[in-house]
């Protein structure tokens, strides 16, 4: 089961309960009867490598962007040439 964290918004009270996941959430606080909100924590599950993305399966995604870049550079490698050229002629 499932651990859920509670505050209260009127004393401050703050806990932990296991609940199912077909039991509703709590609404007043034990202590005061206050009004409980859930509190959201950070999850600890982080997805490496490759396959969890919705373009990862996409057959033309990778290959595109790296004859993009491929292009680019020989662009850069031309200009540097040439500048390269200029500057050994003066």
């Amino acid at each position: 089961m499932p651990t859920y964290s509670y505050a209260c918004t009127d004393c401050d009270n703050k806990f932990d309960i296991q609940q199912a996941f077909s039991d509703d959430a709590l609404t007043t606080c034990p202590q005061c009867d206050g009004k409980l909100r859930k509190l959201f924590n950070s999850v600890g599950v982080v997805f490496k490598g490759s396959g969890f993305y919705r373009t990862d399966s996409r057959k033309g995604s990778v290959p595109s962007s790296s004859s993009s870049s491929s292009s680019s550079s020989s662009s850069t490698s031309s200009s540097s040439s040439s500048s390269s050229s200029s500057t050994t002629a003066s």
